[in-house]
């Protein structure tokens, strides 16, 4: 049984999730009208369905341990970017807000001898090294294209492999 700290912490990671995928599906619409960036939208429309994954895998998992998953509101998500480095820093800023978030539902589940949620939460906590990890990666190829067409190119087609590489 999770105590109500955990379910409203849960609760509140599942809102995180739910608007992560919101985002990503914000910046793919985004990028499917810009010229050229077809592999980049079919890279931020597979991480929307993936974080939604992320949400319905707590959803369940509070549910499932005597909790009632609240399925959120979510605010609009920023739909225009001056560019795709932009919506890529933007993006590895909002991972690092996720990684905090599940850092801080460990420390509770720690400080409540909540072994099963420390357990289930550690998939989280790899996951989001990796998603860290995949948005430093793009940023950091994003940096060193700068405003050079060709690049942009290859980034757009390479974008596709990169993925949890």
């Amino acid at each position: 049984m999770l105590s109500q700290k955990m379910k409203d912490a849960l609760n509140k990671q599942i809102l995180m999730e739910a608007q992560s995928s919101q985002a990503y599906l914000a910046m793919g619409s985004w990028s499917e009208i810009q010229p050229g960036l077809k592999g980049v939208t079919q890279f931020f429309y597979r991480h929307s369905d993936e974080e939604r994954m992320h949400m319905l895998k707590l959803i369940h998992y509070v549910n499932e341990r005597g909790g009632f998953a609240v399925i959120p509101a979510l605010a609009q998500p920023v739909l225009t970017f001056v560019s795709l480095k932009k919506a890529f820093e933007q993006l590895y800023e909002h991972e690092l807000k996720v990684s905090e978030s599940i850092n801080d539902l460990v420390e509770i589940a720690l400080g409540e001898k909540d072994y099963a949620t420390h357990n289930f939460l550690q998939w989280y906590v790899m996951e989001q090294m990796e998603e860290e990890r995949l948005a430093r990666d793009c940023n950091d190829k994003l940096e060193l294209i700068g405003d050079d067409k060709s690049g942009l190119y290859l980034f757009d087609r390479d974008i596709m492999t990169m993925d949890k590489a």
